[in-house]
């Protein structure tokens, strides 16, 4: 162990003098981990020391979802614990801090920048992934569910206790739930019951000095922060305290596509006109894709509308004919099934698959890059068709995401959680581009950028806002080492709005040494001019 210790210390030599710091700074962060622990909880199986190996490579790869990050930086990261009891969490934090080694936190490896687990100094990641206990009180309507478990699990374990009990999250099943709360998570309920940071009523927390905190005792202002502000930034996010919402034993889904030729841009024009306006109850994304077209080696590109609506499918009929005729909706694209079997449906399992899928953690990362925006008024057709011509460009995989808002998103104050994106937009965008090797990363983000540039005009501005839980490095950034003031508030306001000014204070009240940084993470600073 002390000679692979050694081998990593010295690649990351510059000079004689870091190397007096660096190597015994490695090596004592293993034995104080074990100082630390008892033997009753012992740590020693869920250290992962870093190197070129292939049990230690499994382990780096096992969350890491983002192929552009799939090689871990030898030179730097020293290790992986995986904890596996609070005592680990406590021990890590205060080891990493004592010894001036970075800390990055990952749950589901999810952070579609990979800053959960890459950093270019010294680190250790902190692996969440086995804390993932989940319990259910179904008089109360509440659970109990740690930062390793994902939403998947989390379904499965709702569903196991009530038929008409859910919680209003993100459709994705591999997520974390540790990120995905703290970073303001929303799903195809949040038109009706908000997302997942207006229904947390408890948190445990472990901050800086490595104590274990609840929302008694962490105080208001820190359990503002953490839901919607993100975790990292704060502390790490142990389990969450959950309100679970009541919704009808029967509910109605359906995909429809319209292609360019079948007047997709139409129809996408008038969803901007209504979806914000239909019933709460009613939940319609758009997700314009490029697809193959009729004739070998054609392509175009297809709005995809996914629905979902808490009721039967006659009402939703109706209400489809009367406010957007121009879709077309028959009775036979309506699926009426059980919340639960929703989750299945937005994850693109087909009908009959058991429920087991989604405690499934496969480990199928690829290269992807995402970006954010929000609209207030509705994108003219002529914007539609620039957008669509500059997709026509990508040679890979791209799509965007186009999220209702409306219903109760309205009704919430932009304050009441550290996530202030609130009244006034009319939904939120995704755009995201996939692809296969590894020489195509260049041009595919370079693609990225022209289609963002493309959407300018059209979306927010001053500040051009985005969604935290799509993280994106190039709103701003701050190197792994420092966290700047003036670069912090190019990308804090983009993400928390007015909300920057309180989170930046309560950060400096709870980490003034700003241990927990990485390069979108929030400074300490108690007053902004």
């Amino acid at each position: 162990m002390k000679e692979a210790l050694s081998i990593l210390c010295l690649a990351l030599l510059v000079s004689v003098s870091e190397a007096e710091v660096t190597k015994p700074n490695s090596e004592n962060f293993i034995e104080c981990l074990r100082y630390r622990t008892s033997s009753e909880n012992p740590i020693t199986d869920s250290i992962s020391i870093a190197d070129n190996t292939t049990t230690f490579l499994s382990s780096y790869l096992s969350y890491t979802k983002n192929k552009r990050y799939s090689s871990p930086n030898f030179k730097k990261l020293l290790a992986i614990v995986a904890a596996k009891h609070v005592s680990h969490v406590q021990a890590t934090v205060v080891c990493a801090k004592t010894n001036g080694i970075q800390l990055r936190i990952r749950s589901g490896g999810h952070d579609l920048e990979g800053l959960s687990y890459r950093s270019s100094v010294p680190f250790v990641i902190l692996d969440m992934f086995n804390l993932r206990s989940i319990t259910v009180n179904v008089l109360s309507k509440k659970a109990w569910v740690q930062a390793g478990a994902t939403l998947g699990e989390l379904y499965v374990k709702i569903n196991e206790a009530s038929q008409t009990l859910a919680f209003p999250a993100g459709v994705c099943p591999t997520v974390g739930v540790g990120g995905h709360i703290s970073g303001g998570g929303y799903g195809n309920l949040m038109r009706k019951f908000g997302i997942t940071v207006d229904h947390v009523s408890d948190a445990q927390l472990i901050d800086v000095n490595g104590k274990l905190l609840n929302r008694a005792s962490m105080g208001e202002d820190l359990f503002w922060a953490i839901r919607g502000g993100g975790g990292a930034s704060f502390g790490v996010i142990l389990s969450w305290k959950i309100n679970l919402v009541k919704v009808p034993k029967i509910l109605t889904v359906f995909k429809v596509n319209k292609t360019l030729e079948q007047g997709g841009t139409d129809v996408l024009y008038k969803w901007q006109l209504v979806a914000t306006k239909f019933p709460e109850d009613l939940f319609m994304r758009a997700w314009p894709q490029i697809i193959n077209g009729a004739e070998r080696g054609d392509r175009t590109i297809a709005v995809v509308f996914y629905a979902q609506f808490l009721g039967p499918a006659d009402k939703l009929l109706a209400i489809m004919n009367q406010r957007l005729p121009e879709l077309g909706l028959r009775r036979e694209d309506c699926h009426e099934m059980s919340w639960f079997n929703t989750t299945l449906f937005w994850a693109d399992y087909p009908a009959g698959t058991p429920k087991s899928v989604l405690l499934d953690r496969p480990t199928n990362p690829g290269f992807f890059k995402s970006k954010s925006d929000y609209v207030k008024k509705p994108i003219p057709k002529e914007g539609l068709e620039k957008l669509w011509k500059t997709m026509f460009k990508f040679n890979n995989i791209v799509w965007m995401q186009f999220n209702p808002y409306g219903g109760v998103m309205d009704q919430i104050p932009s304050t009441a959680t550290a996530f202030p994106h609130r009244k006034g937009n009319m939904f939120k965008v995704q755009y995201s581009t996939t692809w296969l090797a590894a020489n195509a990363t260049e041009i595919s983000l370079s693609m990225m950028k022209e289609l963002y540039k493309v959407a300018e005009p059209y979306v927010s501005s001053n500040p051009r806002e985005a969604f935290f839980n799509y993280r994106d490095i190039d709103i701003g950034s701050n190197p792994s080492d420092e966290t700047n003031v003036d670069e912090a508030k190019i990308y804090g306001y983009k993400y928390f709005l007015g909300n920057l000014k309180r989170l930046m204070q309560v950060k400096a009240k709870y980490d003034p040494e700003n241990f927990f940084k990485n390069e979108q993470s929030i400074p300490p600073v108690r007053v902004i001019e």
